[in-house]
């Protein structure tokens, strides 16, 4: 070879390794920096862009060979080079060099058809995938400071062009050192700039969450970006062998309270009489019922990953403005009960009727507009935890729905809610078999107003809803009974209340009989 090329190979392999020694250490640097709590004392904004940086420096890092790894305390970055032949990729924590056996193991599969977007219009000399595993997870704290399994959080990005709806997903392993029986987890990933506190939200739209063993959470995400599994506490976890009769038995007595109810409704609006505030109350909270059962059907059985974020959003509100429309006209009729038994003379209020309709449907429409305006994704997927024996301990089978993400808003609005109509109906129930008791008492001859009593007593029982305080027991030894009755009672509520007021149409029939034949025997006489 001619000395001057060898000379000018000398020179060109020197200046390679002084760039890629320069490279690693810039790639380092930016790494430690991340690890620190506030990055360069600057925040939020600093955080971002330096994860950015990150992002972009290991897609333009130079490199010898098809890959490179780079580790510090909690951070691990992966680059590979790819070409449109790309047969997939299985990267593992027990595979990879230079990975700290104290992290927990972890695992991202990629499906073959993760280049071909990108090689559809040209065919590109190289593609470069990066893998970024942070194993804390102050950098990606939400609004409401959720809990990931491990504080992991595992990114993939491929080239500089965003990587979505694939048709064979992404795998993201996560395992634990222990069993995960009492929480609730949810395959999640990162969604930028879609909140105020942070630069961005944990979202589970794409992804679908599967649990194979006690320790193990399986991720199928149909993107790149960076994901985790969120972690709730959900107490005591029900039976996998009960999620099928509790589905059976909702479908069939919601389908019968839809029926009922809406015979009701048919049958007061042919009816000419039973035109007073009280019917008509009965039938605002008829209609909310059958408002309630419609929409926890469609919640229930259009859940993700069937339907988009927007329309689960949109399923979630309806449902839950459904229930607390329906709790308030729970309360609305033991106040009007309060009014007709609590006052010898009628108390007369101006335009009553209104009034309570504007409260009944008008107050939880102003609370769940409220939610969706200041933070609508309180609202989508809820995962619902059911424990499964195995040979080797207790798993998990999840089922979604679009209900009520937040826990906080669960607690007021939900569970604090129906506590307080609850409360509020147990007193003026209380309070009206006080009354009736007593003026039982006066009276001498009590059996024949035996039967007629215990009706009463029954039907105002589910008239004020009280049947929903059985919400309050489910845990210890009421758990599996409170699931049964909760479900038989509250999935049957509109048709207990199309018994209701059939008796009470029935009694209002025989009255106006009776008083028509007395009319006409005082005719007679006369």
């Amino acid at each position: 070879m001619d000395p001057h090329g060898v000379l000018f190979f000398c020179l060109y392999l020197l200046a390679a390794q002084a760039v890629l020694v320069e490279t690693l250490s810039e790639l380092l640097s930016l790494m430690r920096n991340l690890e620190q709590p506030q990055p360069l004392g600057r925040g939020l904004s600093s955080r971002v862009r330096h994860i950015h940086l990150l992002e972009q420096t290991l897609l333009n890092a130079s490199f010898r060979g098809h890959n490179l790894t780079l580790q510090t305390k909690s951070i691990q970055s992966l680059v590979f080079k790819l070409s449109c032949d790309f047969p997939g990729l299985s990267l593992s924590s027990a595979t990879l060099t230079n990975v700290s056996q104290a992290w927990a193991p972890h695992a991202m599969q990629f499906p073959a058809e993760l280049t071909k977007g990108a090689c559809v219009t040209s065919q590109p000399a190289e593609l470069r995938l990066i893998c970024i595993y942070f194993f804390t997870a102050h950098l990606f704290q939400d609004d409401r400071n959720s809990s990931l399994l491990n504080n992991y959080v595992l990114g993939a990005q491929l080239g500089r062009r965003p990587v979505n709806k694939l048709q064979k997903p992404v795998n993201i392993s996560f395992w634990h050192n222990r069993s995960l029986e009492g929480y609730t987890v949810t395959c999640v990933f990162w969604k930028e700039n879609i909140s105020r506190q942070s630069w961005g939200a944990w979202s589970p739209e794409g992804c679908y969450t599967e649990q194979p063993t006690p320790t193990q959470v399986l991720c199928h995400c149909n993107h790149l970006t960076y994901f985790a599994v969120l972690m709730q506490f959900s107490g005591e976890p029900v039976p996998a062998e009960l999620q099928v009769p509790l589905e059976y038995i909702s479908l069939v007595g919601c389908s019968i309270s839809i029926a009922a109810s809406l015979f009701t409704i048919l049958l007061y609006a042919h009816s000419r009489k039973q035109r007073d505030s009280t019917t008509r109350i009965h039938m605002n909270l008829q209609g909310s019922v059958l408002l309630l059962n419609a929409t926890f059907l469609l919640s229930s059985r259009m859940a993700p990953p069937t339907v988009s974020r927007p329309v689960c959003t949109v399923l979630a509100a309806a449902l839950h403005y459904a229930l607390l429309s329906s709790l308030t006209w729970m309360a609305i009729e033991g106040f009007n009960l309060y009014l007709l038994l609590g006052h010898v003379y009628n108390v007369y209020i101006r335009r009553y009727l209104l009034k309570l309709c504007g409260l009944g449907w008008g107050f939880p429409a102003l609370l769940v507009l409220l939610l969706l305006v200041v933070k609508s994704s309180v609202y989508g997927p809820c995962v619902i935890s059911f424990s499964k024996s195995q040979e080797n301990g207790t798993g998990f089978q999840n089922v979604s729905m679009c209900w009520v993400c937040s826990p906080t808003v669960h607690s007021i609005l939900v569970m604090g809610y129906g506590g307080f109509t609850s409360l509020f109906n147990l007193v003026v129930l209380v309070w009206a078999l006080w009354l009736l008791c007593r003026l039982r008492a006066q009276e001498k001859v009590l059996s024949p107003w035996a039967y007629r009593d215990t009706v009463t007593v029954l039907g105002l029982t589910v008239l004020l809803g009280t049947t929903w305080a059985l919400a309050f027991f489910s845990f210890s030894v009421f758990l599996l009974p409170q699931l049964f009755l909760f479900t038989i009672f509250n999935s049957l509520y509109g048709f207990f209340l199309f018994l209701w007021f059939c008796s009470q149409k029935r009694h209002s029939d025989a009255e106006a009989k009776a008083r028509m034949e007395a009319a006409s025997s005082s005719q007679t006489t006369h």
